[in-house]
């Protein structure tokens, strides 16, 4: 269980520095895009869970779905600050 939430942090944070650098500008600002991506992890692994897709497992996987979360995050995050 602690493992796989020390590859939960790991993965969210390498997922929101990527976010970050994809959305620019719509961030706060690198500490919490990298919160963001740690959300953004969960977020991605239950939406595609919902939403019944599978990509696969494994750290590629993870990675693109914890990205996806994190892109969609940013995303919302930038709608509400421009308000």
């Amino acid at each position: 269980m602690e493992s796989n939430l020390f590859w939960l942090i790991i993965i969210g944070i390498v997922a929101g520095f990527l976010a970050g650098k994809l959305m620019k500008g719509k961030g706060i600002g690198i500490f919490i895009n990298l919160l963001v991506g740690v959300a953004g992890s969960v977020l991605g692994s239950w939406l595609f869970g919902q939403l019944g897709l599978s990509i696969g497992g494994g750290l590629l996987g993870s990675l693109f779905s914890a990205f996806l979360g994190a892109v969609i995050l940013l995303f919302i995050i930038g709608l509400i600050k421009r308000g």
